[in-house]
């Protein structure tokens, strides 16, 4: 554990050291490197004093990432580059030298190689086993289960032809002819009531 008293960092943020800051907010300060990989790289740093980024409670680190991103627009435009390497190293096996979390923003030019930082580190090869097991332990130290695939939903059971009514079974709408009997019957029976006879 490093005494906050002697980070090299935390004496930047507290202006004990000076430094050439192109951003700040009440949280993150950013300054140059004086050792540039590129001109106008800069090193963003959160003002609180956390190691690694697995330290950083979420939402610090949200905030953080924000201010990140920021930069890395700012620093892009402000040196005309074509691109951005964003950069962080956590604990000495990683490279890390301040132990104090921090991002490098590096400004890309198309004149430059290599391309990308990753190319520093050569590729591995692992076979299909190997990736399985190491997703596995990846997935598990989340200490969350993976989301499981949906069910299919079960298939609806549709009527059969033979199940459906013909037209010759349906009732079919009463036509005039069938009015006119009705119409019939009842004067028939006020006829039969009154003596008095209508001719149809």
């Amino acid at each position: 554990m490093v005494d906050e008293s002697k980070c090299l960092f935390c004496r930047i943020a507290r202006g004990e050291i000076p430094a050439k800051k192109v951003y700040e907010d009440a949280d993150t300060l950013a300054f140059l490197d004086i050792n540039p990989r590129n001109p106008g790289h800069t090193l963003v740093i959160p003002k609180k004093h956390y190691e690694t980024l697995m330290e950083m409670p979420d939402g610090e680190a949200g905030n953080y990432f924000a201010s990140i991103k920021k930069l890395a627009s700012m620093v892009m435009k402000g040196v005309n580059a074509q691109g951005i390497s964003v950069a962080n190293s956590n604990g000495q096996a990683a490279g890390q030298v301040v132990a104090h979390v921090h991002f490098h923003v590096i400004p890309r030019f198309s004149t430059e190689t290599p391309p990308g930082l990753e190319s520093i580190l050569s590729s591995k090869r692992l076979d299909e086993k190997t990736m399985d097991q190491i997703a596995e332990g990846i997935t598990k130290a989340s200490g969350k289960p993976t989301e499981q695939p949906r069910p299919e939903p079960e298939p609806v059971e549709r009527p059969s032809l033979e199940s459906v009514p013909k037209p010759s079974s349906l009732k079919q709408p009463e036509g005039e002819e069938h009015k006119k009997k009705q119409v019939k019957k009842e004067f028939k029976d006020f006829e039969d009531e009154d003596g008095i006879s209508f001719d149809f």
